[in-house]
């Protein structure tokens, strides 16, 4: 974010593997990505083209296997260097690549796999995908009868399954000529399944141009440059950072270091000190929650400079934009950086100048806080299915309670019910043979309709709710389940929460507990940690005040009369939430069926 740009444009290359061979011809020596070697403990940096070497091995073992343009081949693994070799060298061949979370359920990778028709599957490791080796049908003419290798690093010796190789049996030793494979700017590059949280995923079909064209607008939107380092966290196989934290570091030349884990997250921001963050919200939600469970504890002073400092560093901002004038106290703020922001800032690795946040709402408290301590947050939408940013904060122009200004070669209006409809080239080619439901999204003049509502002022957009989450009490009063979820999981006590009212007299809600944080809680009420404690008549009360503490600034309907609170947290496993965390509320609802009806019995 200098003046170092040697940006690549979607006129210099025409597709996502011309973006690739124009980053190695521009910058050969330069370090493109870092990752942590579990064998040698060392953080390790590659150039451009010791990636190229390894895609062009990569691009032989694929043609090896007879695959021809247009086929399908699927990716499986956590961020590294592997996951863009394997993308680089399919899209080199003209194939297309179906991303798939590591954390998904057998269930739904067999239905991808089958419904792209992949022929080569690539895994991290085994124990991924076990029940899938295990079923004997997927490797006979009963089950995937396209796939023709799943292709792991792991040992492979105690398996029978005759499609499995590991990768350094299955690589060439050396690279022949790469064949040059013509791939127009329309064709298809991906297959992305959206982690639907009702019924079967769909796959989003995205043209080399679709993706293409999104990145680079997104990099043009600020100024980036190839001294920039981001850090790569969030799955690969999420569009969000697939375009935001890998394609567009590729056009600007900058570098990706990959985080061992979101466990190892804290520490990897102190080693990597990244000036770049690719997130979601619920990053900022824990490290918020943790800030406050610590002041909690600390004498009153320190719990007095810190909202000090948020309040004299929202101000410090608004001026920044022009929002508000200077004031005397704004003269605090060298002295409270260093006392509280610049401290807070440091475990954030001390150099990270922009976070772009999307996924998701991030909590205006918790954006007025971090953006308070001097963190730059650029809070931007999109969905898969627009490749996926159509709108971000221009940091000269940044309303973080917006989702911010549609990307240049973006269209967005609002329709009659206020719905969001967006049109431009970055709207995906439809479904995967599915055109009855490409029909119900994309209607005849080309808009993409969201099924978010929104309003748009000073060219900002603001998202309001969704048109088929909005939940109507008996009574008629209308409430937006997903604020209410949102403001009572901002307390630490609370993992997850889904709300439930449709068509009742009042709302009620489930909710999951945070173990450690139950654990302290429960020792203050002088109860055991098990889940037999949460059904005492007196913690239910205490919890129901708590958690309606959380709602003082809703209607008096938009309370919480009544709660079903479990121990565990839900898991992608169980089927109850989405590889992106989001819930699957009919699947919910039917778990919890009995409980529902004996929250509203004799009501």
């Amino acid at each position: 974010m200098h003046k170092n740009q040697d940006y690549i444009t979607p006129v210099t290359a025409n597709n996502l593997s011309d973006l690739f061979s124009e980053r190695v011809k521009r910058s050969a020596n330069d370090a493109a990505y870092r990752y942590f070697d579990v064998k040698s403990e060392k953080w390790i940096d590659l150039t451009w083209l010791d990636i190229s070497k390894k895609v062009e091995l990569w691009h032989c073992a694929l043609r090896n296997e007879g695959l021809v343009k247009g086929d399908r081949v699927a990716i499986m693994m956590g961020n590294c260097p592997d996951w863009v070799i394997f993308d680089q060298a399919a899209y080199s061949l003209g194939l297309v690549v179906v991303p798939i979370y590591t954390n998904d359920r057998t269930e739904n990778i067999r239905y991808i796999l089958e419904n792209a028709n992949v022929k080569i599957f690539f895994i991290q490791d085994i124990e991924h995908c076990k029940a899938l080796l295990n079923d004997e049908s997927v490797y006979t003419n009963k089950g995937l009868k396209d796939l023709l290798r799943i292709v792991t690093h792991q040992n492979i010796d105690e398996y029978k399954n005759p499609l499995l190789a590991q990768v350094h049996n299955w690589l060439p030793s050396s690279a022949e000529t790469i064949k040059v494979v013509k791939i127009d700017p329309d064709d298809l590059a991906t297959i992305v399944y959206t982690s639907g949280t009702t019924g079967r995923p769909k796959g989003v079909m995205l043209s080399h141009y679709n993706i293409f064209s999104n990145a680079y607008s997104g990099a043009i939107f600020e100024h980036f440059d190839s001294d920039d380092v981001f850090l790569s966290f969030l799955p690969l196989s999420h569009m969000f950072e697939r375009t935001a934290g890998y394609y567009m570091p590729m056009i600007i030349g900058a570098k990706i270091a990959y985080a061992r884990s979101i466990e190892k997250l804290a520490e990897d921001l102190l080693v990597i000190k990244p000036t770049v963050l690719v997130t979601v919200p619920r990053i900022f939600e824990r490290v918020y929650n943790k800030i406050h469970d610590q002041l909690s504890k600390k004498p009153l002073i320190a719990q007095i400079l810190f909202k000090t400092a948020v309040k004299v560093g929202w101000h410090r901002f608004l001026v920044q934009q022009k929002r508000e004038s200077w004031h005397a106290k704004l003269l605090l703020w060298p002295v409270l950086n260093k006392l509280v922001a610049g401290k807070i800032l440091a475990k954030l690795g001390g150099n990270l100048q922009l976070a772009i946040s999307g996924g998701a709402a991030l909590a205006p408290e918790i954006a007025k806080t971090f953006i308070g301590l001097g963190l730059t947050i650029s809070q931007g939408y999109g969905l898969t299915e627009t490749s996926p940013i159509v709108s971000t904060n221009k940091l000269n122009n940044n309303d973080p309670f917006s989702v911010g200004q549609t990307m240049d070669n973006v269209e967005v209006k609002l329709s009659r019910d206020d719905e969001l409809l967006v049109k431009g080239p970055t709207i995906m080619m439809g479904y995967w043979d599915n055109e009855a439901a490409t029909k119900e999204v994309i209607d005849e003049q080309g808009w993409f309709h969201t099924g978010d509502k929104a309003k748009i002022e000073n060219n900002h957009i603001y998202i309001t709710g969704r048109l088929k989450e909005i939940i109507v009490l008996s009574n008629g009063e209308k409430v937006p389940p997903s604020d209410i979820e949102l403001a009572i999981s901002s307390d630490s006590l609370f993992e997850q929460v889904i709300i439930i009212g449709e068509a009742r007299p009042f709302l009620v809600a489930i909710i999951t507990m945070e173990k450690e944080n139950w654990q302290d809680f429960a020792a203050q009420l002088s109860v055991s940690t098990d889940e037999d404690s949460l059904k005492l008549e007196n913690v239910q009360e205490i919890l129901l005040q708590r958690i309606n503490k959380q709602l003082d600034k809703f209607p008096g309907y938009a309370k919480i009369i009544r709660t079903h609170i479990v121990l565990n947290p839900w898991d992608i496993k169980s089927g109850l939430i989405t590889p992106t965390l989001k819930l699957k509320r009919s699947n919910i609802h039917e778990k919890y069926a009995e409980e529902i009806k004996e929250l509203y019995r004799g009501h």
